[in-house]
């Protein structure tokens, strides 16, 4: 009997997810319909209705108050409610990823993308060594590895799969045609992406996510969990490591910088210092955020508090 509940549980689970997924296919088949800007800016104001009916929403509003106590809470709605927003342009973005990414070095300014450090894409793609790009949940971080690639430079980028599987198999297919070697996150991947650097390849990691088991650090003065990965690989290799990011400008518009090297902290025995990097990745996406705190992604569950909400 308790097998046979556990097989209906499962396959009504599985049913679940198969709809949800079909209804985000539709939704986003359907968008195809309408020119890139009106699509965008249509999933834009309906996200911003939606998103404060989430459960989520709560999520966010806790998030932003821990983050910015000195801002109001009509502030800090405004943030919430541009970030839904945000979020749903993220999702219509990607139907229209290959005509966003419009980028003519030799027509700087007349397209879409902008880039930022087009002299530091070069370097690493004329001058291969082991190097690591790290990046956050901010704008459309997609296009990082889409401008690499338009670049001749290809990344093996690690991501985190969707929870929903139906989901996760349609954007690893897209995300792979697109940008290169993907490696999804699991408890093999640092193989991967060490076999990468040893090859003397670039490794793209997102670095803002939770990571239960990782190294006691700050994010906005709260202590967070932080993955130690980017600066085990970066202390094991030695390797050069980039921030870069994407920014949303007005008109449906993007900016993508990738900026100079990093100095890494290193200990007494002049090895990398694991913790002290993994702040200063903290650091480094924070200060980001606080720039552009709407183009963030409020609700994920960054400081594990949702329990308590």
């Amino acid at each position: 009997m308790r097998m046979l509940v556990t097989r209906i549980v499962l396959a009504l689970r599985k049913f679940y997810q198969w709809s949800v997924a079909q209804i985000a296919f539709g939704f986003l088949t359907a968008l195809k319909i309408f020119p890139a800007d009106a699509a965008i800016n249509f999933a834009d104001r309906l996200m911003r209705w939606l998103g404060p009916k989430t459960r989520r929403h709560r999520l966010m509003q806790v998030n932003l108050r821990n983050a910015f106590p000195e801002k109001s809470k009509e502030e800090r709605e405004a943030i919430a409610l541009a970030s839904w927003g945000h979020m749903g342009r993220l999702a219509a973005e990607y139907v229209f990823l290959d005509r966003l990414f419009d980028f003519d070095p030799e027509k700087p300014g007349e397209g879409r993308v902008e880039v930022s450090g087009v002299e530091q894409f070069l370097d690493l793609r004329d001058n291969p060594r082991p190097f690591i790009v790290f990046t956050g949940h901010t704008a459309n971080f997609e296009l990082l590895p889409v401008a690499g690639a338009a670049f001749g430079l290809f990344v093996t980028v690690l991501f985190r799969p969707p929870n929903n599987p139906y989901i996760a198999e349609k954007v690893f297919e897209f995300r792979r045609k697109r940008m290169g070697d993907l490696v999804p996150s699991h408890a093999g991947s640092s193989f991967a992406l060490a076999r990468q650097l040893e090859q003397g390849g670039g490794v793209g990691v997102l670095v803002d996510q939770k990571f239960k088991k990782g190294l006691e650090t700050q994010f906005f003065n709260n202590p967070v969990r932080t993955n130690p990965l980017l600066a085990k690989l970066a202390r094991q290799f030695d390797c050069e490591v980039y921030p870069a990011r994407c920014i949303r400008l007005p008109g449906n518009r993007f900016r993508l910088e990738i900026e100079p090297r990093i100095t890494l902290p290193r200990n007494d025995k002049g090895q990398i210092d694991v913790t002290a990097t993994a702040q200063m990745l903290n650091n480094k996406v924070e200060a980001w955020v606080r720039e552009y705190p709407e183009q963030w992604l409020w609700y994920h569950d960054r400081w594990d508090i949702k329990r308590s909400i």
